[in-house]
């Protein structure tokens, strides 16, 4: 069984090439692994080791007894504790997809770090909307630089206006991400800082699944 700090991990997925394709869930991520269509990658003494899922599960058992770590993620099976890896490369796939960073409501509120862009207060995510900062009356567009996250009581007194006529002012000018936001919340976690090594500019822009 696997615990819920295990569940709530990710795993960084790299072509045969060792290029960022992917971020997907553990549970994705070991079913890859017992299949040979993938294998683990693991830094060690400042190097990458390479691991199959049979000789990844005896390192997990060697690192269970003398290496914890509190950053650790483990899945408990019935004879022992296996590591969740936090990168895997795909064995045989070499291709790199080219996606766009999707304009969405979770990618909003996480370019916007869940803080109203006019009163610049911090919201749980039910607790804010989005507004256009040129209403959809006056021609605004569905678009980066065109949507914000606001508190109601903001989106309320800003109405169908502009911030110009309503007289408020945004806390900085919206933009379209260069990197995935969501991505980026998860690169703050220490837990992931094995991810920079393959997460250059040329491949900010992988979704999460």
């Amino acid at each position: 069984m696997i615990a819920i700090p295990a569940l709530e991990a990710s795993v960084l997925v790299l072509n045969k090439l060792f290029m960022a394709v992917q971020v997907i869930s553990v549970k994705r991520a070991f079913i890859l692994l017992v299949k040979d269509a993938a294998e683990v990658v693991s830094m060690e003494d400042g190097q990458y080791a390479s691991y199959d899922f049979t000789s990844w599960r005896e390192v997990s058992e060697y690192r269970s007894r003398y290496f914890r770590q509190d950053d650790d993620d483990w899945v408990r099976t019935v004879s022992c504790e296996i590591q969740v890896p936090r990168v895997i490369r795909l064995t045989d796939f070499d291709k790199v997809p080219q996606q766009a960073i999707k304009f969405n409501r979770r990618n909003l509120f996480a370019r916007d770090h869940n803080m109203c862009q006019y009163c610049g207060k911090k919201f749980p995510t039910q607790e804010l909307s989005l507004d256009h900062v040129i209403p959809r009356s006056q021609g605004g567009v569905n678009s980066w630089e065109n949507v914000v996250c606001a508190c109601v009581t903001c989106n309320v007194k800003k109405g169908g206006r502009t911030p110009k006529q309503a007289h408020m002012h945004l806390t900085r000018k919206p933009e379209k991400p260069k990197r995935s936001p969501l991505l980026h919340l998860k690169m703050s976690n220490r837990k992931y800082e094995s991810w920079r090594t393959f997460l250059d500019n040329a491949y900010w822009s992988v979704e999460l699944k």
